[in-house]
């Protein structure tokens, strides 16, 4: 499998990441542990070095996954754990809290529940705007001169949020969301990260299960999964994203004899120093990941994509309904 260096960390990742925010259950219907258990050795196996979740997934559920299928599965010395930091909640809802005095106490948490004594990279998950930026960022460079952590990311963060926060602590990723349908980083984020050597994780590689063609008109979503709110789901949009699904679907066939997820996720990894996570809570979710490898999209074809995109989705829907609120809630 590709693999690609964080920033200046000096850690090297497969440029396939497991992403584990489904895997927790928290706003995808729930979860097996076991299933995810089995699910997260067999991208081990698979050759995925890179492990990325959140306290939030879950409120640690998918931490403590994560770490048990790595600790009792000796795996942990073969991959790279990605965590996060900076949302809290109360009363299941979840709010941003970048505050010294909660890294802290964040920072112990994650790595009791993923059974390790280091964070390979800790990335804020959002800009706290109730806490100045340099706090947060003084707090990670000491966590790292600790040894709790050995490289430092941002999570949708602006370019002049990042600039803010480099000035503290030395910054060697960034992960916004990114896939072919939602594309507003290449007018910022992306860019700003090739001119300041950052990787970049896009979650939501496949957008929310869009992109794998397996989703259709009557696909229905239960209980709490964020689908449910998400635009493109409506009845307004889907049909619309999903004829551009059924045209890049036969372009991916045609063109290059692969899979609509290998075009998407191929397409991430040929748009710069990219990392695309892949979210999976069953093993056979993976099974498309040896399509990924060996071939490149080129540039005619790029430019029938967009044609694509722009024939059937010319006004696109940005994922910004997943953000939280900028305002924490009264903390007791």
């Amino acid at each position: 499998m590709e693999q690609i260096t964080l920033g200046a960390s000096g850690l090297t990742t497969s440029r396939i990441a497991l992403g584990t925010w489904a895997i927790g259950g928290w706003m995808w219907g729930g979860s097996d542990e076991a299933q995810a258990i089995d699910t997260i050795r067999t991208a081990v196996t698979r050759g995925i070095t890179l492990i990325d979740t959140a306290p939030v997934y879950g409120f640690g559920h998918s931490e403590e996954i994560v770490g048990k299928a790595l600790a009792e599965g000796g795996l942990r010395d073969k991959v790279r754990i990605a965590t996060k930091v900076g949302l809290n909640w109360k009363d299941g809802k979840v709010f941003r809290d970048s505050r010294p005095e909660r890294i802290r106490q964040e920072v112990e948490d994650s790595l009791r529940r993923l059974r390790t004594d280091v964070i390979d990279l800790y990335q804020v998950h959002w800009p706290d705007l109730e806490t100045p930026l340099e706090e947060t960022a003084k707090v990670l460079a000491e966590l790292r001169r600790e040894g709790k952590i050995k490289a430092i990311g941002v999570s949708n963060y602006s370019p002049e949020q990042m600039d803010a926060f480099a000035a503290v602590a030395p910054l060697d990723a960034v992960q916004p969301p990114y896939n072919l349908f939602e594309r507003e980083i290449e007018a910022d984020v992306l860019p700003y990260a090739a001119a300041h050597q950052l990787t970049v994780l896009c979650y939501g590689s496949l957008c929310r299960g869009l992109l794998s063609g397996r989703i259709t008109q009557e696909t229905t979503f239960e209980g709490d999964d964020l689908r449910k709110a998400d635009p493109k789901f409506k009845p307004d949009h889907r049909p619309h994203y999903l004829a551009a699904v059924a045209a890049l679907r036969d372009l991916a066939k045609e063109r290059f004899g692969k899979s609509l997820l290998a075009l998407a996720v191929r397409w991430v990894l040929d748009q710069g120093p990219t990392i695309a996570l892949w979210g999976a809570r069953r093993p056979d979710q993976l099974d498309p990941v040896g399509e990924i490898d060996g071939w490149h999209i080129d540039a005619a074809t790029k430019a029938e994509i967009d044609a694509i995109l722009g024939r059937y989705v010319p006004d696109p829907i940005s994922p910004a309904f997943m953000a939280p609120p900028r305002k924490r809630p009264p903390l007791a």
